[in-house]
């Protein structure tokens, strides 16, 4: 590690949590206006980005050279040390960019969104803190550092989703995804106490670099691929947990019940996309173990195809890209499990940029109506609120990987990788693709039912009156655009949404890839390429090209013509996904009705989530719950322990009761007791002297 600069990135995370610290102590007991709660929110996370601006700009201009601050020891146990350092490198600065931000956005568009709802300090002292986390999480250098950003993300996130306590559905929805996030954590933490074993240390330049490569090449393959295949399972279901992956992606969509920024912030550049920043990080270990890497690819593929499936039959508008952030987070998993990390990073950097505008614009559509939600009490808002539709639009289209907009570039990567695999490419890229086919319809299909047609009335209002009122306000004329503090923020999402990966096109259109070129040198740091058993990596060019091209150029040209062909293809299922989308519920509106009723059956399982959460309740929660009240509560807490308590406590009264009578208070008694023991140790001297 090269330590030229010192770019102080400790401020990097203390900025945010100085903000948390100011609003989350000083916020109420100084009675803080929501103009100064706004303020310190607002510097303190606008500090954090500017200052990663200038630590880039330094960074670059010393070539890109890792820095590593080391500020002290934390944990010294004989030879194993942990110190408190952090590292920034091509990959954490990426990372590092798209969470201040994107990040800062949402804090600017937070200011008019939460602007007349109660908590204002308590609110931005949760936004900062898990912004404090998630920076700490990204600068680690080594894994428990990590651990703790991981941690604490959790923890913050337990807090902004829960944020309207006094709702039941918040606080349980906070619970699940805290409790559901301990599953993939308890796997972590075994994963790190294996590398602890084998490694004796944490940092990633001694596990990650050419020490922990020595290790392995030391153990041999027959030793060494089972160790990398049980840390890497470990991390993996650790970031399936994160990243919301099956088995554990049922506390996401339940996440919606926290403020729609909230949403922005965890589903768009955040918390969900540790778990695919941390595999990167890590891939020495996958890639040295072929089984852990087909079952990121397979729970990748599944969890993408699965979540889209639901995210077609939702009527709820933060619900639908709840699904769809799950679906896009399968695509990350599946690239990282046909080793195309750079693919899934720069998908991870273009969703931030077009979930975060869409799940920001739902946010302007819910405050224009007065807390609707429900698309199916929606429809003729592109007119009241045009900036909005055209921001969304722009989003929708982003999402549907459609030229030229930066969902496409990311999306056409990682499906040409999937192609490329050597190990079951080809079913991935199909699962890729007809994956592209469901989000683009059911994206547009959200589109057109929220801004087209005619306001259709709200037979599937909420419950609570006062919202149902606020909403018939709204539908006799009282739709209005969101404030320009909302609305800013929205324009640079867009902006970035088009332009966000032409910086790095993939290589048909520039003849190289340079994001994956950028992050080679952090891929390459890894060494895993250098282990003599390593598996293959993605090829750069299809299988079939290699028995009819001889040389590099022909090589080069059916690789470019196979890449081009699939682009074409992802390009036409988006363009189909659109226009399905257009004739059901714009040109026929009454034809879903009519295919619904034609299958009956499978609408209700995938309207209903495929009973998922139900089966987890009876099979998992239900059994748990039961035998913790009949079993350990009232078997081993009442019968056991405070049974002995209790019958201890009631023997020694009943021995009291009779033991305090011979406190009597009579002399001749205590005489005529004096005389009995007198009697008794007599006999017993003498019957021990006949023996």
């Amino acid at each position: 590690m090269q330590e030229q600069l010192n770019l102080h990135l400790w401020l990097i995370p203390l900025l945010p949590l100085m903000g948390a610290v100011v609003n989350g102590f000083l916020g109420r007991r100084l009675k803080f206006s929501n103009i100064v709660v706004s303020g310190v929110a607002l510097l303190f996370t606008g500090a954090a980005f500017f200052l990663v601006i200038y630590d880039a700009i330094q960074f670059g201009g010393q070539g890109f050279n890792p820095v590593n601050e080391i500020h002290r020891a934390w944990i010294q146990v004989g030879d194993f040390t942990v110190n408190f350092a952090f590292l920034l490198d091509r990959l954490s600065l990426i990372m590092l960019l798209v969470v201040t931000g994107v990040g800062f956005l949402i804090h600017v568009y937070s200011v008019g969104y939460m602007s007349h709802e109660g908590g204002y300090y308590r609110f931005f002292a949760y936004l900062n803190l898990f912004m404090f986390f998630m920076l700490v999480l990204v600068l680690a250098s080594n894994f428990l550092l990590l651990f703790v950003g991981w941690e604490g993300v959790g923890l913050a996130s337990y807090l902004l989703i829960g944020f309207y306590f006094t709702k039941d559905s918040a606080a349980n929805a906070g619970k699940k995804a805290f409790i559901v996030n301990r599953i993939g954590d308890f796997a972590f933490l075994i994963g790190m106490f294996l590398i602890v074993y084998k490694f004796h240390s944490l940092d990633y330049s001694v596990v990650l670099g050419p020490n922990g490569v020595n290790n392995l090449i030391a153990l041999g393959p027959e030793l060494s691929v089972p160790l990398c295949t049980a840390i890497a399972l470990c991390l993996m279901i650790g970031a399936t947990g994160k990243s919301a992956q099956i088995p554990l992606y049922v506390w996401l969509p339940d996440a919606m019940e926290g403020p729609t920024p909230v949403s922005a912030l965890i589903h768009a550049a955040t918390m969900v996309t540790a778990g695919i920043y941390m595999m990167a990080r890590a891939s020495l270990f996958f890639n040295n173990a072929p089984i852990a890497q087909g079952v990121v690819a397979i729970i990748g593929a599944a969890t993408a195809i699965f979540a889209a499936s639901i995210g077609i039959t939702q009527f709820d508008i933060k619900r639908v890209l709840a699904y769809s952030t799950v679906s896009q987070l399968g695509y990350m998993f599946m690239a990282c499990g046909v080793t195309a990390y750079s693919a899934a990073i720069f998908h991870l950097m273009t969703h931030a940029f077009f979930k975060a505008l869409l799940f920001l614009s739902a946010g302007s559509v819910i405050h224009a109506l007065g807390g609707e939600q429900d698309m199916r009490n929606m429809g003729g808002l592109r007119k009241p609120i045009p900036w909005t539709f055209g921001v969304m639009a722009i989003g929708t289209v982003a999402i549907a990987g459609i030229p030229p907009f930066a969902g496409f570039f990311s999306k056409d990567e990682i499906l040409w990788k999937a192609f490329s695999y050597s190990a079951g490419g080809k079913f991935f890229w199909f699962i890729g693709i007809t994956t592209a086919f469901m989000t683009s319809f059911y994206m547009f299909r959200m589109l057109f039912m929220t801004f087209c047609g005619n306001r259709r009335e709200a037979e599937h209002g909420h419950d609570d009156h006062a919202s149902s009122q606020s909403n018939n306000d709204h539908r006799h004329g009282g739709v209005h655009e969101s404030p320009w503090i909302m609305l800013a923020p929205l324009v640079l999402l867009a902006v970035l949404s088009i332009f966000g990966g032409w910086a790095w096109k993939p290589m048909i259109f520039t003849g190289e890839n340079k994001f994956e070129a950028f992050l080679k040198p952090v891929m390459d740091a890894n060494l895993a390429e250098k282990i003599p058993y390593n598996l293959p990596t993605a090829p750069d060019k299809p299988v079939e090209t290699v028995a009819t091209e001889h040389s590099a150029e022909g090589v080069h040209e059916a690789s470019s013509n196979m890449e081009l062909k699939l682009t074409g293809a992802s390009v036409l299922a988006g363009v189909f996904g659109l226009i399905l989308a257009l004739i059901f519920y714009v040109t026929d509106p009454e034809k879903p009705k009519s295919i619904v009723a034609r299958f009956p059956k499978l609408y209700h399982i995938v309207y209903n989530k495929f009973f998922v959460d139900e089966a987890y309740s009876r099979m998992i929660v239900q059994p748990i719950v039961e035998g913790s009240t009949d079993l350990l509560w009232k078997g081993v807490d009442s019968e056991v322990i405070d049974a002995g308590v209790n019958g201890a406590g009631w023997s020694a009264q009943r021995i009291s009761n009779y033991v305090r009578r011979l406190q009597s208070g009579n002399i001749r008694s205590y005489g005529a007791w004096v005389a009995f023991g007198a009697v008794a140790v007599i006999a017993y001297m003498l019957w021990m002297g006949t023996q």
